[in-house]
């Protein structure tokens, strides 16, 4: 059967919502529907009145920066990573993203800097690492609309904090909607939204 039934959601322009709710009862999938990794069976989606399906994906997608659970890296250094977000970018705005988000310090600290390769031997990072990477692309990404996707899950005290911090940078003033497990941050939003049983 249907992952979500009967849903009916309204966000406010720069509102922060935290949608919360257990394992599997579709939080994911409501987040997915935005910039239509998933299409609905029925029921809409729509942007300022506008029906998602009426726009053309890369215009939808161009209007969401999204951050993860698990950030993929691609092969290539990690300013190629970051310019992921904005492939105009310079390298002083890549590195002024990166300060944002906290990443900055641990970038210079490594043997290349930011033309240190990632993924297959190139240099290993943690978790949380990857998110304030992550976080950094979507700075420079520039997008009205920010999802977070159980960003924080999964890291330890201090490193959660500069991830929370970093995102905290990329969040202000932008409409943001958090998927979490975390009572702390689902306390941050203005709204919180449970989901249980895809209702």
């Amino acid at each position: 059967g249907p992952v979500l039934s009967d849903v009916t959601l309204h966000v406010a322009a720069g509102e922060r919502i935290a949608v919360v709710g257990p394992s599997g009862a579709g939080k994911s999938t409501l987040t997915a529907l935005l910039p239509r990794l998933l299409d609905p069976a029925s029921g809409r989606v729509r942007i300022d009145g506008i029906d998602v399906r009426d726009v053309s994906l890369a215009a939808l997608r161009a209007q969401f920066a999204v951050v993860l659970q698990d950030t993929v890296l691609l092969r290539g250094t990690i300013a190629e990573n970051i310019r992921h977000g904005n492939l105009e970018a310079t390298d002083a705005e890549i590195e002024q993203a990166a300060r944002l988000a906290r990443a900055h310090d641990f970038i210079v600290a490594m043997p290349d800097g930011y033309e240190s390769a990632v993924g297959e031997r190139g240099v290993t990072l943690s978790g949380g690492e990857r998110q304030r990477i992550a976080v950094a692309r979507a700075l420079l990404r520039d997008a009205p609309v920010v999802i977070l996707d159980e960003a924080t899950t999964g890291l330890d005290g201090p490193t959660a904090e500069a991830v929370r911090e970093a995102i905290a940078t990329l969040t202000a003033g932008r409409p943001t909607i958090v998927v979490t497990h975390d009572e702390d941050t689902a306390r941050e939003a203005e709204r919180i939204v449970r989901v249980e049983n895809g209702r």
